[in-house]
């Protein structure tokens, strides 16, 4: 068994889309992708600047877009092997449509309604996100609720990230629980808290008027590491993501105890890649970024399933 991770918001870099556009076939998918999202891929994930996909109604279509691509190329080697995948927030999308969930088009264009949503509750209050790194766990857990600020994101021991308004995580940064640093993220809002209500009902009107089909494999839920089986279960759970946290770190709990001898973490995989291997040295894990490493990405799985029909340990390195 193999695993897939997709990455969340926050992991986007100028020209991200740029090597697989210049394959005619990938080309016309992302034109694709773009007219069924109503976003211009094309030019976001090429020439637009740093500024322009950090912003959220552009980064997430950008995101899942991107891991799409990738799941394309490598369906060959991995279509007889038996996966689990899981996606960090917008990722969550990206894993689905890699499941069988949806069709990659509806999760680009559900990425794309989402991340406007999202952008326009931003507009609602002056919300923000920091990071609080290192503590006691229940320390920092306090602290967060004394200021009326909420645990929108568990990375695993140590990371967290608190969410609310500026105000409140001005006062978190001024005198922040004992052991921790608070680091302000640069996002325009109050990601996976009730802030995002409004955003939350328009992704749903647009959830709910999407086929979902059964998952192949297994797919893991942002709330809590399970495995999800049920078309509409995972339409609720993507639905109440948005205004819930996302519990990453029981995730890779459950990824542990699968123990796939192999992850594959998508692009761009420097973030998920390094909380992984923090977290569970003991996985083998292959960031893929760019189409370069395609060609390594196929010969791994189809050396597992190689491994897999003869039966034999299959040492993947890390």
């Amino acid at each position: 068994m193999f695993a897939i991770i997709a990455p969340g918001q926050g992991s986007q870099t100028p020209g991200m889309l740029a090597g697989w556009l210049r394959d005619p076939v990938y080309a016309e998918r992302v034109r694709a992708w773009s007219e069924a999202a109503d976003v211009d891929l094309v030019h976001l994930g090429t020439k637009a600047p740093a500024a322009t996909i950090a912003r959220t109604e552009h980064t997430q279509p950008l995101l899942v877009a991107q891991g799409l691509l990738m799941h394309e190329a490598l369906a060959p080697a991995a279509s007889a092997q038996t996966a689990v995948v899981a996606g960090h927030s917008v990722g969550e999308l990206t894993a689905a449509a890699h499941a069988g969930v949806l069709t990659p088009a509806d999760a680009v264009r559900l990425a794309a309604v989402r991340g406007r949503a999202m952008a326009a509750a931003c507009a609602e209050a002056p919300t923000s996100m920091a990071a609080v790194v290192g503590g006691e766990e229940a320390a920092v857990l306090d602290r967060i609720a004394e200021l009326g600020l909420t645990a929108a994101t568990f990375n695993g021991p140590g990371q967290i990230v608190a969410a609310g308004l500026q105000e409140d995580l001005a006062k978190l940064a001024a005198a922040p629980p004992t052991g921790a640093t608070v680091k302000p993220l640069p996002v325009a809002g109050a990601f996976h808290t009730p802030y995002m209500e409004s955003a939350r009902r328009t992704f749903a009107a647009a959830a709910e008027a999407t086929h979902f089909a059964r998952p192949q494999g297994l797919l893991l839920s942002n709330a809590d590491g399970e495995v999800l089986a049920t078309p509409e279960v995972i339409r609720r759970r993507l639905v109440d993501q948005v205004v819930r946290p996302v519990r990453w770190d029981l995730c890779l709990a459950s990824l542990a105890r699968l123990a796939p001898a192999l992850t594959v973490s998508l692009p761009p995989a420097k973030t998920l890649t390094n909380i992984l291997r923090r977290r569970h040295p003991e996985l083998a894990v292959l960031p893929l970024n760019t189409t370069r490493d395609i060609g390594k990405a196929q010969a791994r799985l189809e050396a597992l399933e190689s491994a897999v029909r003869e039966e034999v340990p299959v040492h993947a390195g890390v």
